[in-house]
């Protein structure tokens, strides 16, 4: 049985002047599920979020989100979206509770005071509802502003490089907020720099340069790739970057902590690139999975 989808879209396009900011990107994500948006700086992430939500139009392409047109129906999809953006825009002399109950009543939520403490309870806020939203710590502003997204019941959550900044306790768990609100019903998009958060998603989506290279499961993107990757360790491994990043047969090598990951396509070639070192005093040569950021950091660059 195939899966309802809360975004269906294709040829998604958006140019300023002459900048093509996202060049016909195709993305079908089924209701209920949590995707990773990636994609360097710059790459079009945040125009496609916009147009999906209904805060950009669109110069080319058609679609549904949440099943409603996207070129016609935009004022009713932003009704039914939450839209977290990448910096926190509320007011910062108001307390969490007056913050909310304000946002309550821009989307003319029914019986507000309510609404409020049910979403200040459901997202741990009650105890810190009075506190000035600038007093706040980036963890609890993050959770603030995804208690602003949910106070009128939305059925998709786009969310723009949302943990930017917070520590990794906040980001773990921001997470388990996520995914208790997928477990709901809720379909996310969350647009990320960090590998480990988009490993936590249903499916990833990478753009790069406004086009659409990879999409799947991690595994999928992973396995899809073809890419080879061994490592490096020992006490001097950091001299070996330079003379290994020329050598035929390398397409990337770069550390990751005190490891030096090498990757490349050509098993022959990367082979006989790492065969002057395997005999080396102190170093231990050895081959291993690839992760994702060994993929998306060789990607080739869309024509």
């Amino acid at each position: 049985m195939k899966a309802e989808l809360a975004i269906d879209v294709r040829g998604l396009t958006k140019r300023f002047g002459r900048k093509l900011a996202v060049d016909h990107v195709d993305i079908s994500v089924p209701k209920g599920e949590v995707w990773g948006f990636l994609g360097p700086n710059g790459s079009g992430k945040t125009t496609t979020i916009r147009m999906l939500c209904g805060l950009l139009t669109i110069d080319d392409g058609q679609g549904s989100c949440l099943g409603l047109d996207i070129r016609t129906q935009s004022e009713a999809i932003k009704r039914q979206v939450g839209y977290m953006t990448q910096r926190f825009s509320f007011w910062e002399d108001l307390s969490i509770r007056e913050n909310l109950e304000f946002v309550a009543r821009i989307y003319q939520v029914q019986d507000p005071r309510r609404r409020v403490d049910e979403t200040l309870k459901r997202l741990g806020l009650a105890e810190r509802q009075t506190q000035l939203a600038g007093a706040l710590s980036g963890g609890w502003k993050q959770r603030m502003a995804l208690a602003a997204c949910m106070l009128h019941d939305p059925k998709l959550l786009l969310l723009d490089e949302p943990t930017a900044g917070v520590d990794p306790k906040a980001r773990r768990d921001f997470w388990e907020q996520i995914h208790a609100l997928s477990d709901e019903g809720l379909t996310v998009l969350v647009s990320t720099h960090y590998m480990d958060e988009a490993e936590r998603c249903d499916r990833i989506v990478y753009i790069l340069n406004g086009k659409l290279v990879a999409e799947g499961t991690v595994h999928d993107v992973i396995s899809k790739s073809g890419l080879i990757t061994f490592v490096l360790e020992g006490e001097h491994v950091r001299r070996l970057l330079g003379e290994l990043q020329d050598k035929p047969g390398v397409d990337y090598a770069g550390f990751f902590g005190a490891a030096l990951h090498v990757s490349g396509h050509d098993r022959a070639g990367l082979e006989k690139a790492l065969e002057p070192y395997r005999g080396m005093d102190g170093l231990a040569v050895s081959e291993v999975p690839p992760n994702l950021e060994d993929v998306f950091i060789q990607l080739p660059e869309p024509r």
